[in-house]
């Protein structure tokens, strides 16, 4: 169990799992080894950015069509506000790089051990094919 104060800081994300409730299959939500840092700071502000670690190369000076795809397809980042109730952090998301992520609350369970924070147990819609998923996301304070 953590507070509002313990998560105060940058946290630099160790790895990202989704478990698709309908199968139960877990799989890495952002590849493996995943680059991304979640800040929370004390006048309530959070702020995310992920991306996978075997994002594509481009091929040119400006990415293609179906390149912005890929690299649309490989990276999440949201800013918002940040409340604690009952032992959760919930992220009310205000600018996101899908709209589709503002449209209700972040419900994010959490742990804070020492440096570690373990956000375990997040209920959420996979932005890339709609699928019900249950996130699990670890991070180091920076």
């Amino acid at each position: 169990m953590g507070s509002a104060a313990a998560l105060h800081g940058t946290w630099r994300m160790v790895s990202w799992t989704r478990r698709a409730v309908a199968t139960g299959v877990v799989t890495n939500a952002m590849g493996p080894d995943p680059v991304g840092y979640l800040s929370y700071h004390p006048d309530g502000r959070v702020m995310a950015v992920v991306v996978s670690r075997e994002r594509p190369a481009l091929k040119g000076d400006v990415p293609t069509d179906a390149e912005k795809v890929a690299l649309f397809d490989s990276m999440l980042a949201y800013a918002g506000t940040y409340t604690f109730e009952n032992g959760r952090v919930v992220h009310h998301v205000d600018a996101s790089w899908n709209p589709a992520w503002g449209v209700s609350d972040l419900i994010r369970p959490f742990s804070i051990d020492g440096n570690r924070l373990v956000i375990s147990g997040a209920p959420g819609v996979d932005p890339k094919n709609g699928e019900e998923v249950v996130y699990e996301l670890e991070f180091r304070k920076v």
